[in-house]
């Protein structure tokens, strides 16, 4: 009897801690609730491929701020705080008439401030310089000295070379442009994928809510069922039936269980976020009545898409290539020429002292004489190279243009495609209702029962299919042209960082 009693007292204590447990547990995280605009925002900010595409932009960004500062004056400074020089070197013996070696040790440093400008549109540099060296022999013999060039002013100029500066200035602008269309086109890319994302978990969503109806109703069914065939109102064929619904609807519940929890993790996955959290979506409501002319959309893609833009940048490269190798089947000739001031002294004051004049001026020409026809095939090449680039234009920008216009007209009869979905989904749940209850009280066969929950299930699908279509051609829309349909906006006029 003890026993018991004690075996009684430690269920009633460990009952009591349980419920005490269980009364300071953590509840459990409320789902995460989205609606589409909500899931592009956090796509647009917190997914790995946003990360991605705008470390690629930043990249192109800071490529076209070097290409912008090289075009402003620099100022640098050379140093060489020291340099020793030891070895043996020949010298002439003056009283043997001889060439003998003796060693010799030396000691340099040297200073150097430079300011250069590019001149873009002739292709050449300005500079200013200041150099300051110190030379100390050690031997047998100590000299120091110093050379000094205050101030030299000049400029070099290539006669009748290949302008690099000047096909910069017109390659550059574009690459950058390129680069930022190619980062919004990227980011289009991924609203496309959150959309799709979206809707498979909704579409999950859906059928797991319509897989727990379909049970609640076919174990009704089967109760009803059982009901009728203990008063013979139903053969035993129709309750098997049911039975064998009843367990469909089982399965198709655990089924539609898995998928909504591959879909969960799917989006929360691409979203940035745990795969375990728990996602509820929201589908939007029917969007307003927008039509998108294709003659606009054209002229959009034109001037946004990056594909062509790339084509334009890559023409302008094979021109520049062009350029560079017709001036070199002719001769080259460079232009130098500088004037300034310079000295040399025991001591740094007197190299600054009586300064005398420093003038240079070079001009050097190279002239090919035999090169076995070398140059004339690559500029052959060259003009081979830049048909091939337009014509490989001409062609991306037809495809283009085709794909456009699909999407436009695709676009343009998908919310009359979603009105009517609507409106069979609306049909189905009434029809299934209706069928439902005459099935309950006898005025329906079980085929009919069967045919309407099918349809129910299929226009319920359907809805949300037309609604993922539709946004999904809207997007598509928005990547090939960069055009916001909404704001009748280009999408670069809300770009961020511009070149200041």
């Amino acid at each position: 009897m003890k026993n018991r009693l004690s075996l009684f007292k430690l269920h009633v204590v460990a009952i009591m801690l349980a419920f005490i447990c269980g009364s300071f547990a953590a509840p459990a995280a409320p789902p995460v609730r989205l609606d589409l605009k909500r899931t592009i925002e956090i796509a647009s900010d917190s997914s790995l491929s946003a990360f991605r595409y705008r470390n690629l932009y930043e990249a192109g960004y800071w490529e076209f701020r070097s290409f912008k500062a090289n075009r402003l004056p620099s100022l640098s400074l050379d140093l060489t705080p020291a340099t020793y020089y030891r070895d043996f070197t020949s010298r002439y013996d003056f009283e043997n008439n001889i060439d003998v070696y003796r060693a010799q040790q030396s000691y340099s440093a040297s200073l150097g401030l430079n300011l250069k400008q590019n001149f873009d549109w002739l292709g050449g540099t300005f500079f200013v310089e200041s150099d300051l060296n110190y030379l100390r022999n050690i031997g047998e013999t100590t000299l120091s000295q110093f050379s000094a060039v205050p101030v030299r002013v000049g400029y070099i100029q290539n006669l009748l070379g290949y302008n690099q500066f000047k096909w910069e200035r017109k390659i550059e602008p574009v690459k950058y442009e390129r680069v930022k269309k190619e980062y919004l086109y990227n980011m289009e890319q991924v609203s496309e994928s959150a959309v799709t994302y979206f809707f498979n978990l909704a579409l999950a969503q859906t059928e797991f809510r319509l897989a727990n109806e379909n049970l609640a109703s076919a174990d009704t069914l089967y109760t009803l069922g059982e009901r009728r065939f203990r008063i013979a109102a139903i053969s035993q064929a129709d309750l098997l039936t049911l039975k064998l619904d009843l367990v469909n609807a089982r399965n198709s519940l655990e089924n539609s269980r898995i998928a909504l929890k591959r879909a969960n993790a799917n989006l929360a996955s691409f979203l940035g976020m745990d795969q375990n959290t728990e996602l509820e979506v929201t589908l939007p409501s029917l969007p307003v009545d927008r039509k998108v002319n294709v003659a606009d959309a054209l002229a959009f893609a034109r001037d946004n898409n990056p594909t062509l833009i790339q084509h334009r940048q890559t023409i302008l490269e094979a021109e520049s290539n062009v350029n560079r190798t017709k001036v070199e089947n002719l001769f080259n000739a460079s232009f130098s020429a500088s004037v300034g001031f310079n000295q040399v002294g025991n001591n740094l004051g007197s190299a600054y002292r009586h300064l005398l004049s420093q003038e240079l001026v070079s001009v050097s020409l190279s002239i090919p004489l035999v090169d076995w026809g070398v140059r004339k095939g690559k500029y052959n090449m060259a003009l081979s190279n830049l048909d091939v680039a337009k014509i490989a234009a001409r062609q991306d920008e037809e495809a283009i243009e085709d794909e456009v216009s699909i999407t436009v007209d695709d676009f343009n009869i998908q919310l009359s495609l979603i009105l009517s979905a609507r409106e069979a989904m609306d049909l189905a749940d009434m029809a299934f209702e209706q069928t439902r209850q005459r099935f309950m009280i006898g005025k329906t066969d079980l085929s009919s029962m069967s045919l309407a929950s099918s349809r129910r299930q299929e226009a319920n699908r359907t809805y949300v299919e037309a609604l993922k279509n539709y946004w999904l051609s809207y997007y598509r829309l928005r990547k090939l042209t960069l055009y916001d349909f909404e704001m009748c906006i280009p999408l670069s006029r809300k770009f961020d960082l511009d070149v200041k």
